[in-house]
């Protein structure tokens, strides 16, 4: 059965993944390119650092995002959203990166896994994982799409 999913089941879908696509253009053509996400329950929160997607979006706010869940070629769950890019600072940001943080790192370390039996040198290195830009987009629609054998 393909169905259209209701507010609820499209904002459980966003709430419960944590890698989307989003999609921009520079009027020219477009560029569509996966990231790490939180959604606070009005917007989609990422962060990034310089580079292609950046320079569009900040030239063309306008951007589409899509999220899915896929256990099989019958099953499935789909998400799109349309909004606009918002670039943060100050507050705001560390804000956004406390909340992208803690909905995002508890997944990074399984459960199974205990320092005690590894072997642990030196401090964890978070260098990696801090992006400078952090964003959100502000949610102006959103739609989903199931299909369930």
């Amino acid at each position: 059965m393909l169905g259209k999913l209701n507010e609820m089941q499209i904002d459980n879908v966003l709430l419960s993944q944590v890698i989307g696509r989003i999609a921009c253009s520079d009027g020219k053509k477009p560029y569509i390119t996966p990231l790490t996400y939180a959604f606070d329950g009005k917007n989609i929160i990422g962060q990034t650092n310089e580079g292609l997607k950046l320079k569009i979006m900040r030239k063309n706010p306008n951007v589409c995002f899509e999220v899915d869940i896929m256990l099989d070629m019958t099953n499935w769950q789909s998400v799109i959203v349309y909004g606009t890019f918002h670039e943060l600072t100050g507050k705001d940001a560390e804000k956004a990166r406390d909340y992208l943080f803690n909905h995002v790192m508890p997944l990074k370390t399984s459960t199974t896994i205990h320092a005690h039996e590894h072997e642990v040198t030196g401090e964890i290195d978070d260098s990696n994982r801090i992006k400078p830009v952090m964003y959100h987009i502000r949610i102006k629609e959103k739609s989903g799409r199931f299909e369930k054998q």
